[in-house]
């Protein structure tokens, strides 16, 4: 072979080399997620290429490994904008948190709602899901993780059947409120404790909550309190565990086994691929 053939024959292959790569690498938006639910099902679609900044700010520990080598954005419910603005991602995926921010961002680029809609909570993340991977040519891989993660789901919930009631709060600032936690109640189908008479919720806005003492959890006497810690997910002062069993056990609650689960992944995530499997499993964990 001629020096000139075997030049030919190597710029050849180094060109069918690029192309490969280039091939390797998804289509599809890059993005900004502010939504820790979609981030984790882009990274579990093998996606997370594609994904160019995120909100650092209480990132939950399960998506720490995204925080190397990527831009802070800011936080869920303030993005920064100038991160925005000079990254100038194909597309930024919002929920309600970010309802402040949404003109400005859409002045910058296409803005993506992907939060999840209806009661049904199994289907709104089935819908989210499949949303998010039809911008990138995956629904059959979403459709096959979806399948696995029904099945896991399906596998659990079998496991609890017949498990005593469970109560839900969420924790801000030394106070309590109930819960519909729909991971809870929808998808491992687990039993709620009837609420004492004379507890009345409350409206605020679009919000209705139902405000609980410990007096009050006692007396609706679940054989687990799960426990979703606001204050700790946004920086303030976690929760006194200690004092909550202590005055449980004043009001006649001390047999209620109670867990805090993980505040950043209850409060700040959720609906996604990954994090409906983790937060599944700590429920499961906390009950077994």
């Amino acid at each position: 072979m001629t020096m000139k053939s075997l030049v030919t024959a190597a710029l050849g292959i180094a060109i069918l080399t690029g192309c490969a790569s280039l091939s390797q690498e998804p289509a599809g938006p890059d993005v900004i997620s502010f939504d820790h639910g979609a981030t984790d099902t882009l990274v579990a679609l093998g996606l997370g290429q594609k994904i160019v900044a995120i909100p650092k700010t209480g990132l939950p520990e399960y998506l720490s490994g995204l925080s190397v080598g990527r831009p802070d954005a800011g936080n869920l419910k303030t993005p920064d904008l100038a991160v925005v603005r000079e990254l100038a991602p194909d597309m930024v995926l919002v929920t309600g948190r970010q309802a402040e921010s949404l003109e400005e961002l859409q002045a910058v680029t296409q803005v993506q709602d992907v939060s999840l809609l209806g009661d049904d909570y199994r289907e709104a993340v089935q819908i989210r899901v499949l949303g998010l991977a039809t911008l990138y040519g995956q629904l059959d891989e979403a459709g096959e993780k979806l399948d696995q993660l029904w099945r896991f789901v399906e596998e659990q919930r079998d496991g609890l059947a017949g498990s005593d009631p469970v109560a839900v709060v969420t924790h801000n600032q030394g106070k309590f409120s109930l819960r519909d936690e729909p991971v809870v109640f929808q998808l491992l189908n687990l039993e709620a404790p009837r609420v004492p008479e004379g507890v009345e919720s409350v409206t605020r806005g679009t919000r209705v909550f139902t405000p609980l003492t410990p007096a009050d959890i006692a007396a609706m006497a679940p054989s687990h309190l799960l426990v979703v810690d606001r204050s700790a997910a946004i920086g303030d002062p976690p929760l006194d565990v200690d004092q909550l069993r202590g005055d449980l056990g004043a009001a006649g609650g001390g047999a209620i086994d109670v867990t805090v689960l993980s505040p950043e992944l209850w409060y700040l995530s959720g609906g996604g691929l990954q994090s409906v499997r983790l937060q599944v499993e700590e429920v499961v964990d906390a009950l077994r």
